[in-house]
């Protein structure tokens, strides 16, 4: 089985293309058709008890946690990159702008 990725969203739902093999789509089609719903509900189901499981797997939300740390470790790391490109001493400007940017002709 493969997912392929069908490009941006429409209306707020996210297009994928499945690959089945043919035993596995037999299969799929009989479920969905005992359940009187269709296959794209079934995978749906499918996917969210997969993401069920995962969520519930104390390993997983560790290694999210993780993640999230990072991430959060990253916005630091630039946040202080730009403040010290625009304000390299580290000081308030005198004049009360903002982020002590220059603007204007002055700037060039």
């Amino acid at each position: 089985m493969s997912l392929a990725d069908n490009g941006p969203t429409r209306g707020g739902v996210k297009t994928l293309a499945i690959r089945l093999e043919p035993d596995m789509h037999a299969q799929m089609s009989l479920v969905a058709q005992l359940r009187s719903t269709t296959i794209t509900d079934e995978i749906r189901r499918a996917i969210e008890a997969h993401i069920a499981l995962a969520v519930a797997d104390p390993d997983f939300t560790a290694q999210a946690t993780g993640v999230l740390d990072e991430i959060e470790r990253e916005v630091e790391a630039r946040r202080a990159a730009i403040t010290s490109l625009f304000n390299p001493t580290g000081a308030k400007p005198a004049d009360g702008s903002s982020k002590g940017r220059k603007t204007g002709p002055a700037a060039s």
